[in-house]
């Protein structure tokens, strides 16, 4: 299928149908998001950066400055570089060889913090990326946490999916924006106002009321502060894996389904096959899977790097354990979400 332009090639990705064991009864269905060109975010800096040119808030030329470890930055570097802008990435030092690399080779100036700040490396990259700003005064800046054009990219996602099932019963999705499951929740809710919505965090992550831990080894979902596009409301129930947990998915996906992905997808696995179990066969789940696995060679996929952590023993539960809310946990746990954080 010819496409005009690389623009083009974000959108429509897949929808598969996961081959589970006899346990699990209920259909689940992973949204290929990694297979947009770099990954699911490219969704979000198309969507951003085309929003911006046409209410003229990114003007013709004007640089291109986002906070970013991961997959957003290798979209607004696709995207920006695209359309004729320089692209500034702020970023930190868990940032991978390979994400490096694409953005390198893409003409980005990419510029690594040194230290974290009192929350962590998201608020440290804040901080600089404000600096720069008034460098460059004319520079957009996409706002990925708060920017409701965020979220608003994911409507075509569930637009996706209504067009390939019938029926969506349960929606799962990793967080740490919040945009991809709480915009794509939220389009679907229009077309099934009884939609379950399950979250995907990590342990550590304060999304959902947990103490913060910054120096946790998971990558493209939790955060160590609350975005704005975080839409609580929308939420009936949250899981948490923790690093040891989320590699060992991510390695039973790529084993099982020969999805190569990341600890995002992993963990969304994990709980989207947990959830089939306990469902009735009429039951059709849908499970974002954001992140491809290249960018996780050098830890998830090194045995290496799992002794050097301290996470040679990588054992996922057969089944997450139910807690309340107000619970701190350490390992897979769950809580029923729905109302508790309506106030934030």
């Amino acid at each position: 299928m010819i496409r005009d332009t690389m623009l083009d090639c974000i959108g429509n990705t897949p929808l598969v149908r996961l081959k589970l064991d006899s346990c699990c009864k209920g259909n689940v269905y992973g949204k290929l998001e990694l297979q947009n060109p770099f990954g699911m975010k490219d969704r979000v800096a198309k969507h951003i950066i085309l929003e911006a040119k046409r209410r003229g808030e990114l003007l013709d030329g004007a640089p291109i400055i986002e906070s970013s470890s991961g997959t957003l930055a290798c979209g607004v570097a696709l995207v920006g570089t695209y359309l004729g802008h320089e692209v500034h990435i702020v970023t930190d030092p868990r940032i991978d060889s390979i994400t490096l690399a694409k953005l390198t080779s893409l003409g980005c100036h990419v510029h690594v913090v040194d230290k974290m700040s009192a929350q962590g490396w998201q608020s440290a990259r804040l901080e600089r990326l404000q600096q720069m700003l008034q460098e460059m005064p004319s520079a957009f800046w996409p706002r990925q946490y708060e920017n409701p054009d965020n979220p608003n990219a994911y409507i075509q996602c569930a637009e996706e999916i209504v067009a390939d099932i019938p029926q969506v019963d349960i929606l799962i999705g990793s967080v740490g924006s919040g945009g991809s499951l709480c915009g794509t929740a939220k389009a679907l809710k229009q077309y099934h106002p009884n939609l379950k919505v399950v979250a995907v965090d990590a342990v550590g992550s304060v999304i959902f009321g947990q103490p913060d831990r910054p120096k946790r080894l998971q990558g493209g979902l939790g955060n160590s502060l609350i975005a704005k596009n975080v839409q609580h409301a929308l939420v009936d129930e949250v899981h948490w894996l923790n690093d040891e947990e989320a590699f060992a998915a991510t390695l039973q996906l790529a084993k099982e389904q020969q999805i190569f992905a990341g600890n995002s997808s992993g963990s969304v696995y994990a709980v989207a096959r947990y959830i089939s179990q306990q469902v009735k066969e009429s039951v059709n789940i849908v499970a974002i899977l954001p992140d491809r696995g290249d960018r996780y060679a050098h830890n998830i996929y090194h045995s290496a790097y799992h002794q050097e952590k301290g996470i040679h023993n990588l054992v996922l539960p057969r089944e997450p354990q139910r807690v309340s809310n107000q619970t701190t946990v350490e390992h897979w746990s769950y809580a029923e979400m729905k109302g508790v954080f309506e106030h934030v």
